[in-house]
């Protein structure tokens, strides 16, 4: 069974920053990715970033390299998004996902196969 469970959304001002938590359950002999996606209302599902499970290998799409970073915590079962300088076109709802094989990218949101309930970030201009 795979449980993934986002937190730590919230509302903050363009520039600011967040930290998205998912807490996941996942067997991952079975699984080699976990990742990060978005949706915003009236667009269609987006990638935000990528990661081989306790690799270092990761992806970013365009619209959030150099400000977001993907974060594991083997240790814990955690699955980090760091978001700096955010701004108003950030606003989505972000949904942690995992992927039972590599490569990891989040191009195409059809190839993940598990998805979180999601949380909502909103950025204010």
């Amino acid at each position: 069974q795979v449980r993934l469970v986002e937190s730590g959304g919230g509302s903050v001002q363009a520039g600011g920053s967040l930290r998205l938590t998912c807490a996941h359950a996942i067997d991952t002999q079975r699984m080699d990715c976990l990742g990060w996606f978005r949706q915003a209302p009236g667009k269609e599902r987006e990638g935000v970033a990528g990661a081989y499970i306790g690799g270092r290998s990761t992806n970013y799409g365009d619209s959030v390299k150099g400000r977001f970073t993907i974060i594991q915590d083997d240790t814990k079962n955690l699955l980090y998004l760091q978001m700096n300088s955010l701004k108003p076109e950030d606003t989505a709802r972000y949904y942690c996902a995992a992927r039972t094989l590599w490569p990891c990218t989040v191009g195409t949101p059809s190839h993940w196969n598990y998805w979180g309930q999601g949380t909502q970030v909103t950025v204010s201009s």
